[in-house]
């Protein structure tokens, strides 16, 4: 059995919880800008670490006076935004336990989580998630207060605590300590009812202080910033969040992504972070702007140069002259534009969720910007490995966080332990014991490890297709190149027990009409005209014919499929962190997969549409 540790750095404090963060912070810099709010005219405004301490005691307080107790548990259902590591802290400071609902939550979801979780409270931010809220209110009969974010309501809550003393706050913040609940975390139910991961205080507490050290050219750089936009519900922005507060990093708020790029220009973030679909997407629609402006083939000359350089560099070996010359061409037609359109100052991003691979991040790494990626689950309090600023391997997840182990099984899954490794699942011993061993999380992902210890992830141990022929094929290694190309919104690999490996794909509706544009053909056609246009399909097959080059012919696409829908979030094919829900499109979509193993054999480079 392979194993990896990578020893704690920082001395453990039994003792200490996430508040301590923030106390810790005001003690070290009270005038430090840590928030930045978006103003109605563009530009930002400063909250500084002690501003933010005296919202988040007034808030807690509100709390209090509400009657809100100890280790009662609060629900929050919000995007983005500001007031979200506001309430996220003020529940700490109050004594009680954090519940967060994804945003885009359908009703019957939220009834389960607040209901599972037996919360006493719930803090919405619009009318609209009130409703959905509201519709299943009655058979939450533990739900005495309702607070609405966009009404006014944490003010209105802050102005009524104003008589609890700071004493009983001081009293109730120090009653949790490191192994006492934090937060409850419902994982996104890709593979069944969602379930409640108990993480501590310890896991926020000492992996935020191991991670700034590991992190320190990314998190401790004077003037240190990033611009969060993807949903901090998710453990992996509500970590990057706390660790924010401790390492004292600026951060700003932009749930809106269809406002994204201006945010980053007037935010100018030092690092970003979010999942590899916003660096495939970045990539597409700079590649198809060009085209559209009839300088396709210098984008695709200059993204070839970018890859070559970065992979030379990474290998150690001397950059040709011709090579040198031709990058610094396009450094200033082609790199510096996508710099600038991310602000300037991005030099470091943390990428998560699923693999980027290495053609993405050898390109960002030559415009100036090392994609670390790394790997965790809900259930790690997020990363448990990442690629480090002095440490790291394009295509690969990096190596283990200080205080974390990860280990191997004979049948390679992953397996962790350490300072990151939830409690338990809620109310679930029976989950709980099938997902250990011993003190090792078994993850349920396979992976392979390199001699320095850096992780690579292979594929998922439930998602493994064996064909009829006895083949096992991982669908990631497949779907993830595929996805990268623009036409495609998601693909799903099919084949458990059939002859040959087929797929399902969607197309991506926002880079549909342009491409369709770019390539002479009708831009308004819709979804259903598109999965039969000779050319769509065309393209379908060379991102399948790329995927399959990376394959043995055993484990390659003989058939697709283009569905005349999308998949997601509201469909309940999606996870709100935009994972496939594979068993639901399994059975949704049963007949247009049986379709393809029906009539003729398959042969290389045939497809079918529906």
């Amino acid at each position: 059995m392979i194993e990896f540790t990578t020893p704690a750095v920082v001395a453990p404090d039994p003792q200490a919880n996430a508040t301590d963060l923030l106390v810790d912070r005001v003690a070290a810099t009270p005038d430090l800008v840590l928030f930045s709010l978006p103003t109605a005219d563009g530009g930002w405004s400063p909250v500084t670490t002690r501003e933010f301490y005296d919202q988040v005691i007034a808030l807690a307080k509100g709390l209090v006076a509400a009657g809100i107790q100890p280790g009662d548990k609060i629900g929050l259902m919000s995007k983005t935004r500001y007031e979200w590591t506001l309430v996220d802290f003020a529940t700490w400071f109050a004594g009680a336990v954090l519940v967060p609902v994804y945003e885009t939550s359908s009703p019957t979801q939220v009834r389960w989580n607040l209901g599972d979780s037996g919360a006493v409270a719930m803090i919405v931010e619009t009318p609209d998630h009130f409703a959905r809220f509201d519709e299943v209110h009655p058979e939450l009969p533990a739900i005495r207060n309702t607070w609405q974010i966009d009404l006014g309501d944490l003010d209105k809550l802050a102005a009524a605590g104003v008589d609890v003393s700071d004493e009983e706050i001081e009293r109730r913040r120090n009653l949790a300590v490191g192994s006492d609940i934090a937060t409850l975390i419902y994982t996104s139910g890709s593979t069944g009812k969602p379930k409640g991961c108990v993480l501590t205080h310890s896991n926020f507490v000492e992996l935020s202080r191991n991670a700034a050290v590991a992190l320190d050219e990314v998190v401790n750089t004077p003037g240190a910033s990033t611009l969060l936009f993807i949903t901090t519900a998710h453990v992996f922005a509500r970590f990057i969040a706390v660790l924010a507060v401790h390492a004292g990093v600026r951060v700003g708020h932009q749930a809106d992504t269809k406002q994204l790029l201006p945010s980053l220009g007037s935010f100018k973030p030092t690092f970003l972070l979010a999942v590899p679909r916003v660096f495939e997407k970045v990539y597409n629609v700079s590649e198809q702007k060009a085209e559209a402006g009839g300088k396709g083939k210098i984008f695709r000359a200059a993204a070839d140069a970018a890859v070559e350089h970065s992979a030379l560099l990474e290998e150690g070996k001397k950059i040709p002259f011709g090579l040198k010359v031709k990058f610094a061409l396009f450094d200033r037609l082609v790199y510096s534009k996508l710099r600038a359109a991310m602000g300037g100052n991005v030099t470091y991003a943390v990428s998560g969720s699923a693999p980027l691979g290495p053609r993405l991040g050898h390109f960002y790494h030559s415009l100036g910007i090392t994609i670390l990626e790394g790997y965790g689950l809900t259930e790690t309090t997020a990363p448990a490995t990442v690629n480090l600023a002095t440490k790291s391997k394009i295509g690969t997840v990096g190596p283990t966080l200080p205080g974390v182990s990860i280990r191997l099984a004979d049948d390679g899954e992953i397996q962790v332990k350490g300072i990151d490794v939830f409690k338990e699942y809620w109310n679930n011993p029976e989950a709980t014991a099938a997902s250990f061993d011993g003190e090792w999380f078994k993850t349920g992902d396979l992976g392979s490890f390199d001699e320095d210890g850096f992780l690579t992830i292979t594929g998922r141990k439930k998602e493994i297709i064996v064909t009829a022929g006895g083949k096992n094929v991982s669908p990631a290694a497949l779907e993830d190149p595929i996805r990268a190309n623009p036409l495609v919104g998601q693909v799903v690999v099919v084949g458990d027990k059939k002859p040959f490996i087929s797929a399902l794909v969607t197309l991506d509706p926002e880079m549909l009409p342009v491409w369709l544009n770019n390539n002479g053909e009708d831009a308004g056609m819709s979804l259903d005209e598109a999965a039969v246009n000779p050319a769509v399909n065309a393209e379908v097959q060379r991102a399948i014919d790329a995927a399959n080059e990376t394959v043995s012919r055993a484990e390659s696409i003989r058939k697709f499929t283009i569905l005349t829908t999308e998949f997601t979030e509201a469909s309940g094919h999606l996870t709100p962190k935009m994972s496939i829900k594979r068993n639901i499109i399994l059975e949704d979509f049963s007949p247009q997969i049986e379709a393809m193993y029906s009539g003729a054999p398959a042969t290389e480079g045939h497809s079918i549409v529906s």
